[in-house]
């Protein structure tokens, strides 16, 4: 079994070293301390010998099959009737024989035995030993082993604590495995080929479509039975697929495995993320449309209110046009003039005041009437703005959960987020004032009693009277006024016409002003909520920017290592066929 160094292998490793190190930069920032430990277990162990880690259950042989292997001339692994191996023993190449304790639950023993100079070997406890132990066995051993050698009792290969720990390591690590039936030599030959049938069936139950399985006696091979022990065909084995130059490759390509599972593992969560941000994108865009949804339809309502009031507006000019061209004929002008010389109260001047005061009086009652008939519509649709928002946050649901494997963190970042969004719009929901506009309409302090009893709406449909009354009385006080200045003095019935003619144009650009700021105050006000309503999700909104970038970052650099990875992989099985 001598050492064969292939000079392309050192170009290999370092390059494959250079990967590992661009992993461990992708696993800090994954922020897994899990993945970061077993990714810098990789590059210290890349210049080890191939590793063959012994797994299995108490008692079923795992010792007495190393000391066979290695064919020591004494006991390098304890064996006994009680459980020996009570801690994890890694087996390495020395001159001289050495125990090092590293820990209480790990040694490291040197022996003078010419196959270690190209594997290392670890002895673990059984698998229904020390269960406390096998989170150190499986984290620290099983990513950075090369070989799983899985040991069982002949007698009895069906133990489900052995198959549960061997769906770890096949599920969790893809590791390469191959099975040992040990003891054999306590079953008889029919009683043993039984057992290799359903060691093997069961294996290609759990995904291995083409078992390696050996049965061997470390029992007969240590008192020289070398033929019935079955451990030549062990020892071909290994000096087949491991040993003789092809070592170290094997090992690079096992690290490099390995590095593949890690970034598998990145991937599936990476995707999670993916799925979570898409989610976040798509919410995020039904907010939108649904905010622009509602602003058309409020928009609609204050469309169809201006509308109401310019036509209560046109009834009752013409209905005091009607009035006034009456009180200003020929025959009524001569009375009230007349009247005047004995009574200066029954003038034409006090008659025209009386006109502009019953005027701004019809103004006030029947304009009113009307935007609190339509009020009602515009409050719902504004407060439903909001409302429909509020629901979306309530029922929105997550991907990305708390405990994820890899990335609890990202989800617990967007979950505050996310909480404190739906918290703070609650409040804003909650708070009448919210939906007041001091800006636009800061003279608004009459409220129209006929809306206060709307329920749910009530408060909007105050607020929304409120300020439209407001403005009515702002908008046609500027008309009377005029009006006032312009009848003030007419005393002559010969001016008849001119005053229907002020009185016309006056009232008409009334009635522009009316329909201009009615419809772009109004307007102003619900683009202004909604833009409110939108401003709550500016942490959201940047959470969403940064997780995407952080997304495209991340999957860049994945996909360069996964390049990286599949071309030394080709080099590696090239210098392998050789």
């Amino acid at each position: 079994m001598s050492e064969i160094v292939n000079p392309k292998f050192v170009d290999l490793r370092q390059v494959v070293d250079q990967v590992f190190h661009d992993l461990v930069k992708i696993s800090e920032e994954v922020r897994n301390e899990q993945l970061t430990l077993t990714i810098n277990d990789l590059i210290t162990r890349l210049n080890d010998p191939f590793m063959f880690v012994i797994v299995g259950e108490i008692k079923a042989g795992k010792s007495s099959f190393i000391n066979a292997l290695l064919e020591a001339e004494k006991e390098i692994c304890k064996v006994g009737p009680a459980p020996e191996t009570d801690s994890i023993q890694q087996i390495i190449y020395g001159e001289k024989e050495k125990v090092k304790v590293v820990n209480e639950h790990f040694k490291i023993i040197k022996q003078p035995v010419s196959i270690l100079k190209e594997i290392a070997i670890v002895d673990t406890p059984g698998t229904n030993a020390i269960i406390e132990h096998h989170q150190e066995i499986t984290e620290r051993f099983v990513p950075v082993s090369d070989l799983i050698v899985f040991v069982f009792e002949a007698k009895n290969p069906y133990r489900q604590s052995a198959w549960q720990f061997f769906d770890f390591i096949h599920m969790e690590w893809r590791k390469k495995i191959i099975f040992i039936l040990q003891q054999k030599d306590l079953m008889s030959s029919d009683e043993l080929q039984t057992n290799l049938r359903g060691l093997i069936e069961q294996a290609r139950k759990k995904g291995i479509n083409d078992p390696v399985v050996f049965a061997v006696s470390a029992k007969q091979e240590q008192e020289g039975d070398h033929e019935a022990s079955g451990f030549s065909v062990v020892r071909e084995y290994v000096r087949k697929e491991v040993t003789g130059g092809r070592a170290p490759l094997l090992k690079l390509n096992s690290h490099l495995d390995t590095a593949q599972q890690v970034i598998d593992k990145i991937d599936r969560g990476l995707q999670d993320r993916v799925e979570q941000h898409e989610q976040d994108l798509s919410f995020r865009s039904e907010i939108t449309e649904t905010l622009d949804q509602q602003e058309e339809y409020s928009i609609k309502q204050v469309d169809i209110l201006a509308e109401n009031l310019l036509a209560s507006y046109d009834a009752i000019s013409r209905d005091k046009e009607t009035d006034l061209k009456d009180g200003l004929s020929f025959g009524r002008v001569i009375r009230k003039s007349f009247n005047a010389i004995f009574n200066q109260n029954a003038s034409i001047r006090v008659w025209l005041e009386e006109f502009v005061a019953d005027l701004e009086k019809d103004f006030n009652l029947r304009l009113k009437e009307k935007v609190n008939d339509r009020v009602l519509d515009l409050a719902q649709s504004v407060q439903q703005m909001a409302t429909v928002i509020d629901l979306k946050l309530r029922s929105g649901e997550s991907h990305l959960r708390d405990d994820h494997e890899l990335f609890s963190h990202i989800a617990e970042r967007r979950h505050q987020v996310v909480r404190e969004l739906s918290s703070t719009f609650s409040d804003f929901l909650a708070d009448a004032d919210n939906f007041t506009n001091r800006d636009l309409f800061p003279d608004s302090n009459e409220i129209s009693p006929n809306v206060a009893t709307g329920g749910g709406l009530a408060i909007v449909g105050v607020v929304l009277a409120a300020v439209t009354s407001g403005m009515v009385l702002d908008i046609t006080g500027g008309i009377l006024t005029t009006l006032g200045v312009l009848f003030a003095g007419i005393t002559l019935g010969w001016q008849r016409r001119k005053i229907i003619r002020h009185y016309r144009t006056e009232m008409g650009k009334g009635r522009d002003r009316l329909g201009e700021e009615v419809s772009s105050n109004l307007k102003s006000y619900v683009a202004n909520l909604k833009e409110r309503i939108n401003h709550h999700f500016a942490p959201f909104d940047q959470l969403i920017e940064q997780e995407g970038k952080a997304l495209e970052s991340l999957q860049d650099q994945l996909d360069e290592v996964i390049e990286k990875i599949r071309d030394q992989k080709r080099q590696i099985e090239s210098e392998l066929s050789k």
